[in-house]
Parts: structure tokens; sequence; C-alpha cells
């Protein structure tokens, strides 16, 4: 049986790549940090994925073993006959893996040098170069190997869009491997970085282009998610699918999605009825009342998402380079600004900058914007919304 390793154990290791892997036919290995997971997936050896769709369908998952990240000599073993590794670890662990898989590589090299290709399921731009270059200054790949290395081994880049759902404490105590996610199962991949034959995975959707879906992803998805999150906190909503069915948010985010999808259309030249029919999912795809979706995990860390390369701001950006006035986008920013969260530390903080520095502090130097007419289009927003909305308490 063909044979994965995947890193990252977690709701996108188990709930999304696992699925994916074993409908695919492979034998999986699971690796984490986690030793209670790990040894719960080895005594269970099976576990549940519920896709939560139109219905709650089940799904079992088996054929896999579990390995504990820090018995090195038994999980480098694992390299020499796999074809396929995959990273879903958070980008800011990304590259703690890199010395693990320095050795992989070399062992395989040894006693198996065919085609790996690693694929780093990620929230980060440029991953592959990166995951590689930080491979590289292990010191672990000597110039025998380099040339191994730069013609079989394959860094390849995959835009993540499966939303999942948290477990509620009962679920945890009943069945802690239990994974909740939406049915959507479309991974984007970029051809050009593997090496060898691309792996036939299903969800799998080679693309020549990555970085398009990337913006797609980011000024689709993340934008739309975030414009219903922040509008629906000022209208006291807790969930996404409550937002979506707001007709006044509603036609807010048809207005935000059609300045982004102009942009992404001139920009990358997508066809039209692409676009169309994935806002038109992607919509859907937020009133789904099962995943139980909250305005405080798609609204928290704001001061992260208001950045000058993320969701909002980034969008800004796009549509003027591509000659459109984003006049509902900056609105979207106007109610990130107004996200007061008690329980977000992130919020916190963002509404003590702003009293203590001003708007004028936050638009330039954290969102870095330096285009007047947008300044104060925000700011005016901003405005109304504090005069109307933003004395709202939340527990």
């Amino acid at each position: 049986m063909k044979k994965t390793i995947i890193f990252g154990a977690g709701q996108i290791g188990r709930g999304f790549i696992g699925q994916l892997c074993f409908e695919s036919g492979y034998f999986i290995i699971f690796v984490d940090i986690d030793e209670k997971i790990i040894n719960l997936l080895n005594k269970e050896k099976k576990y549940t994925i519920y896709l939560l769709g139109e219905k709650k369908e089940e799904k079992i998952i088996e054929n896999f073993k579990g390995i504990y990240l820090k018995n090195e000599k038994e999980l480098i073993e694992e390299f020499i006959d796999c074809e396929l590794v995959f990273t879903s670890v958070g980008a800011k662990n990304l590259f703690a893996l890199s010395e693990i898989i320095a050795k992989g590589i070399k062992e395989k090299f040894k006693k198996n040098p065919n085609f790996l290709n690693i694929v780093i399921c990620e929230n980060l731009l440029n991953a592959g170069e990166k995951l590689k270059n930080e491979i590289l200054k292990t010191g672990q790949i000597s110039d025998e190997e380099i040339k191994y290395f730069n013609e079989k081994i394959g860094f390849v880049e995959t835009v993540i869009s499966r939303m999942t759902s948290p477990l509620t404490e009962e679920e945890k105590m009943k069945n802690p491997l239990c994974v909740k996610v939406e049915p959507y199962k479309i991974l984007p991949v970029d051809k050009n970085g593997f090496k060898g034959n691309i792996p036939q995975i299903s969800g799998f959707f080679p693309v020549d282009n990555l970085k398009k879906y990337e913006e797609l992803k980011l000024f689709g998805h993340n934008l739309s998610h975030v414009c219903l999150a922040y509008s629906g906190y000022l209208k006291n909503y807790n969930y996404i699918w409550e937002c979506i069915e707001d007709k006044e948010i509603s036609n807010i985010l048809k207005e935000v999605q059609r300045e982004a999808k102009e942009a992404l259309i001139k920009k990358y030249n997508f066809k039209r009825d692409e676009i169309e029919n994935y806002f038109t999912d992607l919509n859907k795809r937020f009133d789904n009342k099962l995943l139980k979706d909250t305005v405080f995990r798609v609204g928290r860390e704001p001061i992260r998402k208001i950045g000058r390369n993320e969701r909002i701001v980034g969008a800004i950006n796009l549509c003027l380079e591509n000659g459109i006035f984003p006049e509902k986008i900056c609105f979207v920013l106007s109610t990130a600004l107004c996200y007061n969260y008690s329980l977000d530390e992130e919020a916190v903080k963002l509404q003590k900058i702003i009293e203590e520095k001003g708007i004028d502090f936050v638009l330039n130097e954290i969102c870095e914007i330096k285009n007047i007419e947008i300044i104060n289009k925000v700011k005016d927003f901003y405005r109304e919304l504090k005069n109307e909305m933003c004395n709202i308490k939340r527990n």
C-alpha cells in the first residue's frame, strides 16, 4: 500500500488531509507533538469525521498509525518508502520540522532515492521556497546529496479552504478523535512544485498559477468571512449563518464581493463564470448552520487581520491597483476598527491603541494606508458606526 506522512494530527490533518489520503488508498502515518493524541490514534485505530452539509454524514477513517514527533529514529525510517509528506502544523511551527525532514530525506537518499513530494498545507506565502531553504540551513544535506535534493524532492504549496467546527466539551469527552468539518474538499496545489508525477489524491486541484488562487482565498473567502463577522458582531449576532441571513449585512457582502471580484478578474483574467460560481458556492457554505461557526472565531485577532498584506487592506490595495475604488471594503475595515470584544486580547489592545493614539495612527502605522481618499472614507464610516453601534456591550 502507498504510504504518506502527515505532520500535524489536528483538525486539518485528521479532518481534511487524512480524509483525502484515506480515500486515495494511502496508509497514513500521523505525526504530532501531542503524545496523548498519538497514543489515542494507535489505541483506537480509527476515528470519525462528521461532514456537516445539508445533513450530518459520518465517515470512518482507518489504515493509519501515529508516531510521536520526538520518536526520531522511528519517524526517519518511515521516509524510506514514502512518496508523499504533508505538513499541517500551523505556519509558525512549520520550520521546526526542518531538521527531522532533512534527516528523513538523507535516509531516503541512502536506501530508496526515489521522488518525494512535500505538500505544505499552511497559510504562508512562498512556503515551499522558505521550507526548502530552512532544510538546507540545517546542514544535514551534504554535497553528495544536493543533486538528489534538487532533482527529486518537491515542495508543493496549497490553498486550504475547508472550514471546521469545534467540538463541544461533551463531544470531546465522548469521542476526542472526532472531527467536524464541512463537506467541501477541493485542495488547489501548485503543479509546478511537484517532482515526478503528481500523486493521484482525492480533492487535488493542480494549478499553474497558485498565487491567483491564494489571492482568491484571501480576498474572496477570508475578506467575505470577516465582513460577515465584524458587521454581525455590531448587530449582536453570534453565528456566521445569522449574519449572512441578515438582509442588510448580505447586501453589504454582495457589494464587497463585487469590488473584490472585479479586481481579481482584472488582475488574473479569471473567467467570469468560474469566479461567480466560486462566490455563489462560498455564500452557501457560510450559511451552514451545522458548522456553528461564530463571529468571535472568525473575527479574532483583528490587529493581524487589518495588516497591510492581509484580507482587508490587501483587498483595498488590490482594488486600487486595478482601477476600482473599494468603498464597501473600506466599510469592512471600519467595522474591524469597532470590534471591541472583551474576551479577545487583540481586540482589547486595538481599542486601547485607538483610544491612546487615535484612528490615524492605526490607519498609517498598522494598516500602512497612504491613500488619503481611502483614509478619509474609512474614517467617515468609522465615525458613523461609533455613533450608531459601537456602544454595544458583549459578554
